[in-house]
This record gives C-alpha cells, structure tokens and sequence, in this order.
C-alpha cells in the first residue's frame, strides 16, 4: 500500500510504502489535548515503511517521563503528523488527518483509553475496546 500525505501548509510531506498494521483511536487525555478536544485517530505501521519527503519534522517529547511518545510536528504551520515511542520502537503512528486519503483509514479496529474520554466522545460499535492500553 502507498499512502502520502503533509501538513497544512505543504512545508512538511510524507510517504508510506507498506500495509497499515493498526487502525486506531485514543482517548487519553494527552490525545484530547494535542487533538484539541477529540480523540487521536490514527493509523499504525512499521517505521521503516514512512519516510519524510519534503522537509524535517519537529519533535517534542515530555521531558518529565522517560518512555513518553516523540511527537513530529511541522515547524511552521504546526501540524501534528506522526508520533514515535520507546516501547514500540519499529513502530510509529501517523495521524489520519495527514494524510492525504484519510478515508484510507476506514475506522478505527481498537479504542485506547476509554476510561478517560469525555460524554461527548462517541465509542463505535463492534470495535476492540481497552479502558487503558493493553497489558495495563
């Protein structure tokens, strides 16, 4: 499968070369804030399947955990496109709203964190539902 996709203003382009392993939404609380109130959709693949195109991502991570996620971001128009963690290391997560086909996503297979989302926030049927991650 051959995905693209970038951020609001261009400066920041992506391509994936590879299947989507995950379809996914988180409803964390650090989710909600970075996505401004929803949840985190996104799509889970093999780091070595995406490869930035045109321009170098910023990365922030919280500097007050050892293992929290390196989100990137374009420095210029902010746009949040892909997160990498510690404990997945040959993984990474794109956002769906980045990409450039986003119905490609098709919904989400799982939701993360659903002990923490908001009355507002929808849970879809027939779905894999964790109230945290995992194994937690």
């Amino acid at each position: 499968m051959t995905l693209t996709g970038g951020c609001l203003c261009g400066a920041l382009r992506f391509g994936i070369d590879g299947p989507i392993r995950m379809r996914g939404l988180c409803l964390c609380r650090t989710c909600q804030k970075v996505s401004g109130g929803a949840g985190n959709m996104f799509i889970g693949l093999e780091a070595g399947a995406f490869r930035y195109t045109r321009g170098e991502p910023r990365r922030f991570a919280r500097a007050d955990t050892s293992d929290a996620p390196a989100r990137e971001f374009c420095a210029e128009c902010g746009v949040h496109v892909a997160s990498r963690s510690p404990k997945a290391p040959g993984g990474l997560i794109v956002k769906v709203g980045a990409l450039d086909d986003p119905a490609a996503f098709e919904g989400p297979d799982m939701v993360f964190w659903a002990q923490e989302k908001q009355p507002f926030h929808l849970l879809p049927e027939d779905v894999t539902i964790f109230e945290r991650l995992p194994g937690q």
